[in-house]
């Protein structure tokens, strides 16, 4: 079986000290070891440092909920106002030649595979533009063989006809190919890292590209070199320890920020579902509170830090988070094939807990008080 931490013929290494930076940190983190006193003082502090966001994801930090979510909505409204952005995903392709036992799409599960064409992306792109979203996030499967670069670069210059901001979350790839991706339109690079324990990812990638760690792990970088605006980072709250894998994926963004500090940074906090063939996938005790505590956590200590609400999440719960520290939220959303016009092609990734209209989602907007978002910049080709 192919070693996890080393690199594939074809993949580029950088020089990065953020991934050994980050691991370290992680393994020596025992939230046992804080205290009420500690949270306090951290709650207490204008600006925190990495222990204070380690007192803060604590079980300590438990008992402390309602402050944690008082000063999360204040640093929001103080930098990003009542505003809330919207976006929607779209899934070109879901062949895959990773085997990820946590995924739908995982190599050697028995769904119905499909993969857009060039008319299809064009369609399924009219389709979500009526809607009135300026802002698209592009997925597929790992595997270039299924879904290769230039198919993807293709798909950003159609996107490019029909939106303003063009993202993708897929495959990681080398910084010569991001560029690629970036001369025909597209903005930021979304990488979920799953989990940040080495020994828990080996384990649950089995096979395929994915399979290789620290090549994921260094996307971001690869991405921000190749001209990128933006880039977003997560792990899948429930694989491992949540408390680890919540301050490392922080921390991952925060060194990044450091090292390129013009860049456009954003956290995702999505948690495990239910996949076909597997509905017994759920997320290891991260409780709705926990992933409040994780989301206002990251507020605090990264005050200008997008941060997204996914669709795995039930309604009720996505309208209350937005007020306290979430500046970003999916609508309309299809995890399957060729679902926008109404013809799906394909099984979904995973199952979705909040399956509201772009209608609905600006509805419940409105009736809060907050500020839909399309668009935070606009493209100069």
């Amino acid at each position: 079986m192919q070693d996890y931490m080393q690199y594939l013929p074809l993949m580029q290494e950088i020089k990065s000290e953020i991934l050994t930076k980050v691991l370290n940190e992680a393994k020596d983190y025992n939230e046992s070891e804080f205290s009420a006193k500690e949270v306090k003082e951290a709650l207490n502090k204008t600006h925190i440092n990495i222990q204070d966001l380690k007192a803060l994801l604590s079980s300590a930090a438990e008992e402390f909920i309602e402050e944690l979510a008082f000063k999360s909505a204040k640093i929001k409204q103080k930098y990003f106002g009542n505003s809330i952005s919207l976006f929607t995903p779209l899934y070109l392709s879901n062949y895959c030649n990773s085997k990820c036992v946590y995924c739908g799409f995982q190599k050697g599960n028995k769904i119905a595979r499909a993969k857009l064409s060039e008319a299809e992306i064009h369609q399924e792109m009219q389709a979500i533009a009526k809607s009135g979203l300026e802002e698209i996030l592009m997925l597929t499967g790992e595997g270039r063989e299924f879904a290769s670069v230039e198919y993807i670069a293709k798909a950003c210059k159609i996107a490019r006809e029909y939106f303003k901001v063009v993202g993708v979350e897929i495959y990681p790839m080398n910084e010569e190919e991001y560029k690629i991706l970036h001369e025909k339109g597209c903005d930021y690079v979304t990488v979920f890292q799953e989990t940040y324990n080495p020994l828990k990812y080996s384990k649950i990638h089995i096979e395929g590209e994915k399979r290789i760690f620290p090549y994921r792990f260094h996307a971001q970088e690869r991405a921000l070199r190749s001209g990128m605006r933006g880039v977003a980072f997560g792990a899948l709250l429930g694989i491992d320890d949540f408390r680890k894998d919540a301050l490392a994926t922080a921390l991952h963004a925060y060194f990044l920020q450091q090292a390129y500090p013009h860049a456009e940074i954003s956290i995702s906090v999505p948690r495990l579902r239910p996949i076909i063939n597997n509905a017994k996938i759920h997320p290891k005790d991260v409780s709705e509170k926990r992933l409040l505590q994780v989301l206002c956590a990251y507020r605090i200590f990264l005050p200008f830090a997008g941060i997204t609400i996914s669709s795995r999440e039930r309604s009720g719960f996505r309208d209350e988070v937005i007020k306290f520290g979430a500046t970003k939220m999916s609508a309309g959303v299809s995890v399957g094939i060729g679902e926008h016009k109404g013809d799906k092609k394909g099984d979904e990734q995973f199952e979705i807990s909040d399956n509201r209209s772009v209608k609905e989602i600006l509805a419940m907007l409105k009736k809060s008080h907050l500020q839909a978002v399309m668009s935070d910049s606009i493209y100069v080709g």
